[in-house]
């Protein structure tokens, strides 16, 4: 008998024959998913159940996609993957500005959707090696508590931002490519789409660094990628 979690996934996609073999895809591997057709009756139900993680589209009947994710962002911290039309560069940014972790493009093949689910899910396996709670120049990091800090002032971060700044920060001065980065915080490797990567350094930098322009922790390292500086 398999002891592998149930996960749960809230897929909010007004496409009912999407959804559907959406739903069923994800069902055989692992995944139990609920589905709402709109924006107002998604972001109800993400606020009343808790879930592993919410597929969010972004052209939405009721209330916008857009806006679902951020109202969802200030009141939870799951995990949004957010679906969008191919070639909607524009969307996929704010996507990930509003709070969302990533994005898969349609149309997407399924396997690569189970994929982006289960790399985002990874964070709730608990890690095989005790983190420890790291401080830089007034910049706290609980892995515990997921909890971060600058100057005693509590910095609200995304589940993605966290991972992203504690990796970075667990190995300083350690330079990392963007793939290397991609690989090890998101799960996967995307060589040749790194939007997500840009946006959350930019955002962890706008939240830790006292000079957003001139970044004292979060360094780039032009044509190889970036690093943490103690």
């Amino acid at each position: 008998m398999s002891t592998d979690p149930v996960l749960t996934a809230l897929l909010v996609e007004d496409d009912a024959r999407l959804a559907a073999l959406t739903a069923e895809y994800l069902g055989g591997h692992g995944v139990v998913v609920t589905c709402a057709a709109d924006g107002v009756t998604g972001l109800a139900e993400a606020l009343r159940t808790s879930y592993d993680v919410v597929l969010l589209d972004l052209m939405l009947p009721g209330k916008d996609g857009r806006d679902v994710c951020r109202e969802l962002r200030n009141h939870s911290d799951v995990p949004i993957l957010v679906l969008t039309a191919r070639g909607e560069e524009a969307d996929r940014v704010l996507g990930l500005e509003l709070g969302a972790d990533d994005y898969v493009s349609k149309p997407f093949s399924a396997r690569e959707l189970v994929m982006r689910v289960k790399a985002v899910l990874r964070r709730t396996q608990p890690s095989p090696v005790p983190q420890e709670t790291l401080a830089f120049d007034g910049l706290v990091l609980d892995p515990v508590a997921r909890e971060a800090h600058l100057d005693d002032e509590p910095v609200r971060l995304t589940v993605k931002e966290f991972d992203l700044l504690y990796f970075l920060a667990a190995n300083p001065r350690q330079v990392f490519s963007r793939s290397q980065l991609m690989a090890s915080v998101w799960g996967y490797e995307a060589a040749l789409d790194t939007g997500t990567l840009t946006v959350h350094i930019r955002r962890l930098r706008s939240k830790i660094e006292r000079d957003p322009a001139q970044p004292r922790h979060l360094e780039t390292v032009w044509g190889v990628g970036y690093r943490f500086a103690p």
